[in-house]
Parts: C-alpha cells; structure tokens; sequence
C-alpha cells in the first residue's frame, strides 16, 4: 500500500492490531515469528506498531508462519462476517487505482471464475452442491436477485454476498436490463 495513500491508516492497524494479537496468543516471541516467517524481527517490529509499509507478500509469509489465512491479518478486529472483508488491500500511486478484497471462504480443492450475463427475465436455478461449497457473486451491472433457499436478496452493481452452495439457490434478473456479475465457486 503506497504511504500517501488515505486507505493506509486503518488497513495498518488492522495488521498491527492482528499480528500483535495472534503471535502472542500462539506464545511466540518476534524472534521466533521472524525465524518462521523469514521476515526481520525489525520489521516485525515496526508492523506491530503500525509504522512500516509492508507489502502483500510480507503479509502472506507472516500469515502462514501463524497459520491463519492472509485476510485475518488485513480485517477489522470487530468484524463479526468473517467471510466479508471488503477492506483497501492495496492502493496505488495514482487516484483511484486500488485492490478491495471483498471476501474469502476457505477452499479445499479448486475455485471457479465465471462471467455471467442474465438478460432482462432471465432465470437459472440449482440444485444443492456439495457440502462444504460456497459461492462468491459480485455484480459487475444491473441488479441480480438472489434466492438462498426461501429468502431472496437484491445485489446491486458494487454489490456482492458469499453463502454455502449447499442448498437450493437461484439467480433472477427482473429489471429491464440485462446483469452482469461474476461467480467464483469455491470448492
């Protein structure tokens, strides 16, 4: 995340706040974190106090040496949806430019990417997959109305929801526009 970014603050702190408490819940010292993730006890450090810039990469080495999942080190402490993060994971030098990690579900095997268009009408319903799936939508335009079994959520454009595919599920556009959106079947 570039330094002069206004996303910097809160994403740093979230890491600092995260790394400080999972190290010491686990009894490690920096030392021994450093020694496992191959990051500098300095660095280690200067995360801690929320005063370093660290790069994704750092960030996944510090995660797995904890065995937690990248996202646990970027999410809000309070966050209650652990499968919703939507947090500024990486701003660049230039307005606008960004990386959001709206949201994770644990894999077993493979994820699916798919682009999907409904036109105005359109339906397609499913069967329950297997247990332990899940599926990310986000709509890319229009609106998608989403059936979980008997409840129904409207997605708008920006918009996007995780929930565990084992169970009937539907997708629907009612407008007068086609939607876009894309899927990732997490399994």
């Amino acid at each position: 995340m570039h330094r002069d970014s206004p996303h910097r603050a809160g994403v740093l702190q979230y890491v600092s706040h995260n790394v400080r408490r999972l190290r010491t819940d686990q009894r490690l010292s920096q030392a021994v974190l450093a020694e496992r993730s191959g990051v500098s006890r300095r660095m280690l450090v200067a995360i801690e106090a929320g005063e370093k810039n660290v790069s994704l990469t750092t960030l996944d080495r510090i995660a797995e040496a904890l065995g937690v999942a990248f996202t646990t080190l970027i999410q809000a402490p309070e966050r209650c949806d652990m499968a919703r993060i939507d947090e500024v994971a990486w701003a660049g030098l230039h307005p606008g430019s960004q990386a959001v990690l709206l949201g994770s579900s644990t894999a077993r095997r493979e994820v699916e990417l798919w682009a999907w268009t409904l036109a105005p009408g359109e339906h397609y319903a499913s069967e329950a997959d297997a247990e332990g799936w899940s599926e990310q939508i986000y709509v890319v335009s229009g609106v998608l109305t989403l059936r979980i079994e008997d409840s129904e959520r409207h997605l708008k454009a920006g918009e996007f929801h995780i929930f565990a595919s084992n169970c009937r599920y539907a997708y629907r556009n009612d407008e007068q526009q086609p939607t876009h959106f894309v899927r990732n079947v997490v399994i």
